[in-house]
């Protein structure tokens, strides 16, 4: 139709079933050949997995952080004006690229059907995050719509099925980063959104740039890029190490286990020897004048898979390690009541007292630490029957009292999660602790991709994070995301190092969930709008124009 319709009659072109600009994205491809057409979706499709490819080669290990605005750009270039179901399944391959690499680490002593099981799930979720960009990719200032579509893509990952996986948030390939100091400012939720949309923004500038545009649409697309980069450099000087409240000596052990996988449960008891010997070497040493005296003491998740409460020998051998050490000990055990689930726990071990405070662990991993539809998953894995007896979570946020200064527990999976990590904080927390235990997936990047994250809740919260792991990497991080020291991987080993003790808070800290809810609201501000322009749409069509009448056409 020409655009001499729209003057005379001042309605906009007929919408298609997926709201406006849909006929008008997709209308060239109508008069290509059907050859090209599946050429065209063909290229599409790879280049859409090829983003997501390219989102998972941003993440730790490798320093290529700033991949990931790229790979935005080329997804967006895939959803630009698509129409739904296609930016659903161009999303699903560009998620399938970059979390079937980024999740291998899964299935790693289990076969791959867990592994491809929940890589597929979590990609249907990109999938429908795909959709929403498509949607609102017809938006005026759309790269501000589908970024704040892209973060509730990352909420609803975060919260469902059985509880969510926020593995892969952008938020957690950036530690290295420019944009990370919004981490500070808004949590996670904002960083990923800085992230998006400098990508976005890259694509759009792109896309006006080859059609000539003027100077205002120019200068709008320019600030969707250079707008979170500013910020994240504005935001420097919330990142800071300064001691506020004085130093401790801390020291993380990782005991190492006796071999690699699953099995490793089978030896428990070596586990923990192995623990306690080398808390009983890190005494040697400082009585020996090798390395300062810690103040206190972490160790890692399931470093006593043994009920230190119910065997005997186990209470004696973590006791011994704790007064060979003489100050304040924090044990990974599982505690075992008599009815119930189990508790994956860390205990306050005082070298007088002996076992005091205990903190149960909160998010409890699915089909790790709990199996849902435990008879549906057998169908599928036997595996499932290795966990015998489901865990159960606690109730509320732990933070040790250790030679007077406020330790906060964060145990492993939990890091994830950021009102864990904030909780943990708001209850006092100056100093956070993540224990935990990666022996179960080897020698795998799992290891460094939750490395990472610890970095950026360090950040966050301007926290130094204790990192004791079983079989590494164990590290001890700075409130400024640096990694001042750390073990290597399958080794025994014992860090310790002056940290300094923070009770600031930042934005991110004070705010919490406030950020992702302005995004949210965002969100649905775009595909509200989106919607209100198609009613309208539908009530402007001249009476009697059904899905396939022509608009009656005015002028040349």
């Amino acid at each position: 139709m020409s655009s001499s319709v729209t003057r005379a009659t001042g309605n906009e072109p007929p919408q298609s079933a997926d709201g406006p600009r849909a006929e008008a994205a997709d209308a060239p491809a109508t008069t290509l050949p059907a050859a090209k057409r599946r050429g065209y979706g063909l290229l599409r499709a790879g280049l859409a997995a090829l983003s997501g490819v390219l989102l998972y080669l941003s993440f730790p290990p490798r320093p290529l952080w700033w991949l990931a605005p790229f790979a935005l750009a080329l997804l967006a270039g895939c959803l630009h004006g698509r129409r739904a179901r296609a930016g659903f399944g161009l999303g699903l391959l560009s998620g399938l690229g970059f979390l079937l690499p980024l999740l291998v680490w899964t299935g790693e002593e289990v076969g791959p059907v867990p592994w491809l099981a929940l890589s597929t799930l979590e990609a249907l979720l990109i999938g429908l995050t795909g959709l929403g960009i498509a949607l609102v990719s017809r938006l005026r200032a759309w790269p501000l719509f589908a970024a704040a579509v892209w973060v509730a893509g990352e909420a609803l990952r975060a919260r469902a099925p059985f509880g969510g996986f926020p593995w892969g948030k952008l938020a957690f390939g950036q530690a290295d980063g420019v944009f990370t100091p919004l981490v500070a400012l808004g949590g996670t939720p904002l960083l990923s959104f800085g992230v998006a949309l400098c990508g976005f923004g890259l694509y759009e500038a792109v896309r006006i740039a080859r059609s000539h545009p003027g100077r205002t649409t120019a200068a709008l697309t320019a600030l969707t890029i250079a707008a979170p980069i500013g910020a994240g450099l504005a935001a420097r000087p919330l990142v800071s190490d300064a001691a506020e409240d004085g130093t401790v000596v801390a020291a993380v052990i990782q005991g190492n286990v006796p071999r690699l996988g699953l099995d490793f449960n089978s030896q428990r008891r070596a586990v923990l020897d192995n623990h306690a010997r080398r808390t009983v070497q890190l005494a040697e040493d400082v009585r020996a004048g090798r390395v300062p005296k810690p103040d206190f003491v972490v160790w890692p998740e399931n470093s006593s898979d043994l009920d230190p409460y119910a065997e005997a020998d186990a209470h004696d051998v973590i006791d011994q390690a704790v007064k060979a050490i003489g100050v304040p000990v924090a044990i990974g055990a599982v505690v075992a009541p008599e009815t119930g689930p189990l508790r994956n726990t860390m205990i306050l071990w005082d070298p007088v007292k002996g076992p005091t405070a205990t903190y149960d662990k909160r998010k409890i991993q699915p089909f790790g630490e709990r199996i849902p539809m435990r008879s549906v998953v057998r169908l599928f894995s036997s595996d499932v029957d290795r966990v015998r007896r489901d865990f159960g979570p606690g109730k509320d946020p732990g933070v040790f009292d250790m030679a007077g200064s406020g330790i906060g527990m964060v145990t492993c999976f939990e890091a994830a999660f950021d009102d864990a990590v904030r909780s943990t904080v708001q209850d006092g927390a100056q100093v956070i602790a993540v224990p935990s235990n990666n022996a179960t997936f080897g020698r795998t990047q799992m290891t460094y991709q939750q490395l990472a994250m610890d970095r950026i809740r360090a950040v966050e919260h301007s926290r130094t994070v204790l990192v004791p792991v079983t079989s590494g990497v164990s590290a001890v991080i700075r409130p400024d995301g640096r990694v001042v020291s750390q073990t290597k991987m399958f080794t025994a080993d014992a860090l310790v190092a002056e940290i300094p003790l923070r009770s600031g808070r930042t934005p991110a800290t004070v705010l919490g969930p406030l950020p992702e809810y302005a995004l949210l609201l965002l969100a649905a501000g775009g595909l509200g709008l989106l919607l209100a322009r198609r009613l309208g749409s539908r009530r402007a069509a001249p009476r009697g124009a059904g899905p396939g009448a022509q608009p009656r056409r005015v002028g040349s």
